[in-house]
């Protein structure tokens, strides 16, 4: 993953980087050496200019008389020119070869026809030419036509070493490639130093996550709390994975516990009961009756204790369909609490409901609905010692129906109420039962649209309240 993220900011951000600076570092520099040439080549234009304006002035009484004044003043400025340092001054006829120059040489291994020829080509008659001298000395040379007759002379030259300007052009190149490596350098530094940043804590996921999935599920990453942080934000959402899955593993060893608890009991009571019955041969005697009905009631207990968890898996995987229609909830209510009616006495409890006179309408499956009724009134009566009251009541308010059973019996703790609903919950409280009952009702009544509200007071009681949209002809 490190060199996969790595990898991708090279070919990526750092690559695009590296391209652009050199692109601006190329176009500086050709702009800058541009700038210089052009400042040079323009002084040199500039002087022309004086020439010319100062031959504008030599006139005489003939064409001829005024040609020779220009021609002998254009030797005389060649003779006397101030700048030979700097500039080479020559005069050119009409083939370019050079009739005069400043420094009484004639030039040789310094000229070149490249800017005479331009400045034949030209509409203004100017010529520039950038070139290295027999020497090997760069230089560079403008040539302009002389815009009037000066007998043989017919171009003016002027040729300057470009040795100082290639200097500092080298100078400016080595400080801007100075720059660019610092902006490299400061470029690849806060990207590694960036990529780092996101490397490490995802190795740290990396690593947790692979302890979680080999089952090591107290393992936690370091939090900061930043909310602005994703990386932060994603070490949170996987120590919140962690603690879900360790609670969801350590209900899931309490289920395991409680099922096997509870089906050892009717198993061993069974097997302890069909030995018995083996020793006894009077089918008339009564410890035969007792031994066939508490296996027949210890069967039915087994039965519906696996029913009930079948029926809870495979509403997780909607496997099971609601085979819904219009019912009457007073009737199915009703129909529950005689089922219970029986065993709430035999616990010593009282009932108290009141069957409402008139019916209300609910869209849901009866099977079901029913299966939600008994299993609260079982943890109702489950919970509560004898001689408490168990009160069911039913209303209709303007969109819902509304089921409220109340128990006086021993309450849920706060910190339990929460999580009675969550599967394989056992509270601290509990008493015996695989502890997916209240789950089962609340995926019930989830299927069903419905709610499902718990309030309970610990030693005072529990009050389950069940909610379902009333059903209206369309």
């Amino acid at each position: 993953m490190k060199s996969g993220i790595t990898r991708r900011w090279l070919r990526g951000s750092l690559l695009i980087t590296v391209l652009i600076v050199l692109a601006a570092e190329a176009m500086f520099l050709y702009n800058y050496s541009r700038s210089y040439y052009n400042s040079v080549q323009q002084t040199m234009y500039r002087r022309f200019s004086s020439v010319s304006g100062q031959l504008k002035m030599y006139t005489g009484d003939t064409v001829q008389n005024a040609a020779a004044s220009r021609s002998l003043a254009l030797r005389r400025m060649v003779e006397q020119f101030a700048d030979k340092e700097k500039y080479e001054f020559m005069l050119l006829d009409s083939y370019g070869g050079v009739i005069a120059t400043s420094s009484g040489t004639d030039a040789g291994g310094i000229v070149s026809d490249a800017d005479f020829d331009q400045a034949q080509q030209s509409p203004d008659g100017l010529g520039m030419a950038i070139y290295r001298t027999g020497s090997g000395e760069l230089v560079m040379s403008a040539c302009t036509l002389v815009p009037y007759a000066a007998e043989d002379v017919a171009a003016l030259r002027l040729v300057t070493s470009l040795t100082l300007v290639a200097k500092q052009i080298k100078n400016v190149l080595v400080i801007s490639l100075v720059v660019v490596a610092m902006i490299l350098c400061f470029s690849v530094m806060s990207g590694l130093f960036f990529v780092r940043g996101i490397v490490v804590p995802l190795g740290q996921v990396e690593r947790t996550a692979a302890s979680i999935a080999r089952g090591e599920l107290d393992v936690r990453l370091p939090v900061k709390g930043d909310p602005l942080d994703e990386v932060d934000r994603l070490r949170g959402t996987i120590n919140q994975m962690a603690e879900g899955l360790e609670e969801t593993e350590k209900m899931k060893n309490e289920f395991i516990s409680s099922v096997s608890h509870e089906l050892r009991t009717p198993l061993t009571s069974i097997r302890g009961w069909v030995e018995t019955l083996r020793t006894l041969d009077d089918p008339t005697d009564e410890n035969y009756r007792k031994g066939l009905e508490i296996i027949n009631n210890e069967t039915g207990r087994l039965y519906n204790m696996v029913e009930e968890l079948l029926d809870f898996s495979r509403l997780q995987n909607g496997r099971i369909r609601m085979e819904c229609c219009p019912l009457d909830l007073v009737a199915e209510l009703t129909d529950a609490v005689l089922f219970c009616e029986a065993r709430i006495r035999q616990e010593g409890l009282v009932l108290s409901y009141n069957e409402p006179e008139e019916m209300i309408p609910v869209y849901a499956d009866s099977n079901r609905l029913r299966q939600v009724f008994i299993n609260v009134l079982d943890n109702a009566i489950k919970y509560s010692a004898p001689g408490g009251r168990i009160t069911v009541k039913l209303w209709a308010g303007e969109y819902k129906a509304f089921v409220e059973i109340l128990d006086q019996g021993r309450g849920i703790p706060p910190e339990d109420l929460e999580n009675v609903r969550t599967k394989f919950y056992k509270g601290s409280n509990s008493v015996r039962g695989s502890g997916i009952g209240l789950a089962l009702v609340d995926s019930i009544m989830t299927a069903l649209d419905g709610t499902m509200d718990i309030k309970s007071t610990l030693g005072r009681g529990t009050v389950v309240t069940l909610g379902l949209p009333l059903y209206r002809k369309s």
